[in-house]
């Protein structure tokens, strides 16, 4: 099968970096499906989850943001901040959504509505990945797509 390089980026370190099948990533206006040799783009993204399929099996990543880049049959991804969702830590998950609740029911002047708003989102994110991981068992090679995302 045809593969491309993927290379994931933060500020801190470079999170992954390998050849893939394929990448789907939460796009700002939606779900991003790049498959090998996909034309040049250029995008923003929200946070969510990225899945990346290699040798037929999945992995997930969690971003908060950032931005992602299609040039010749390189992906690049700069983030915002990115953790594999085997990383994430349920408890502290939930435990950020309910203090961004707080947050948001005992707003002071001071707090920015926008940016709690913001830190809900991605704790949301982060244990809905979790979540997610618990039920999802090892993808099956031929077993479907990701989840209706098509290469755009």
């Amino acid at each position: 099968m045809a593969t491309m390089q993927l290379e994931i980026i933060t500020a801190e370190q470079q999170v992954f970096d390998d050849e893939v099948e394929m990448v789907v990533a939460p796009g700002i206006d939606g779900q991003l499906g790049i498959l090998p040799h996909h034309a040049p783009l250029m995008t923003v993204l929200q946070p969510g989850e990225i899945l990346i399929r290699k040798e037929g099996e999945d992995t997930y990543f969690v971003v908060s943001g950032g931005f992602m880049e299609v040039m010749g049959n390189r992906v690049t991804i700069l983030a915002d901040a990115c953790e594999h969702s085997d990383e994430i830590d349920e408890t502290r998950a939930q435990e950020a959504v309910e203090r961004a609740k707080e947050r948001i029911e005992h707003q002071d002047s001071d707090v920015q509505l926008e940016q709690v708003l913001a830190s809900m989102r991605r704790a949301q994110v982060r244990l809905n990945a979790v979540r997610r991981r618990r039920t999802r068992g090892p993808r099956q090679p031929g077993a479907g797509d990701a989840g209706g995302a098509g290469s755009i």
